[in-house]
């Protein structure tokens, strides 16, 4: 059986596997292109945060509150995460791994910033290497500037990898296309673009652009749209 992969739009996307269902950076209240209410998620064990940000934690506490599932985050995010009446949280920091019941997480690095949407300390922000049994990698770069030891990430043999591409808050197109070529993963999807006016992205020609000049294959989606994925 493959995973599915479902995009929220943002950086926010549900990973179905095995009996896991997996949700990351799940903003969709306030989010003008999400396809979906926190109302319509049906299910969540588990939910992995990238950093602090409020377009980031989104519903994470409403979600986990309903289905008691366990949030991962750097310390500072799920301490405030705990703060807020969840009961379950893993708290490994940035090159920590953390074992869970579908896979690991492997924390790495990201060039951005972090706090909490109360305006609190929020950790430095992390991208999310995930490791699912069934032999899946997943590279969920989060918010993040280019940065050379992508290299050294993409040493583990990414299957997928989410990047962003919307610019301006994060890395745009063109250094997206650097970033793939060092993560060398079989697959890449573009996030964080178009949600807001200055993060607009013509996602068919990054497409184009992945398909000259990486050995990736791009999978663009519609939020709300799912790929599933062999392994």
């Amino acid at each position: 059986m493959g995973t599915k992969v479902t995009w929220l739009g943002h950086s926010g996307f549900v990973i179905e596997t095995g009996a896991h269902t997996i949700l990351i950076d799940p903003f969709l209240t306030g989010n003008p292109v999400a396809p979906m209410t926190a109302d319509d998620i049906s299910k969540a064990d588990f939910i992995l945060l990238s950093h602090g940000h409020g377009d980031h934690v989104g519903d994470t506490v409403a979600l986990a509150l309903e289905f008691g599932a366990t949030v991962l985050g750097n310390p500072e995010v799920s301490n405030w995460i705990q703060a807020q009446g969840v009961e379950k949280v893993a708290t490994p920091n940035t090159g920590g791994t953390a074992k869970l019941d579908f896979g690991t997480v492997k924390m790495t690095l990201a060039f951005h910033s972090s706090s909490m949407p109360d305006g609190s300390y929020g950790g430095s922000p992390n991208g999310l290497l995930i490791k699912l049994n069934g032999g899946l990698t997943i590279y969920h770069a989060g918010d993040t500037a280019l940065f050379s030891d992508m290299q050294l990430i993409g040493e583990a043999g990414i299957d997928v990898a989410m990047v962003p591409i919307g610019d301006y808050f994060t890395m745009g197109p063109g250094d997206s296309i650097r970033a793939i070529n060092w993560l060398k993963p079989g697959f890449v999807l573009p996030m964080h673009y178009n949600t807001f006016p200055v993060m607009v992205q013509d996602a068919a020609s990054w497409a184009n652009r992945v398909t000259s000049e990486t050995d990736a294959q791009s999978v663009v989606m519609d939020p709300g749209n799912s790929h599933e994925f062999a392994k």
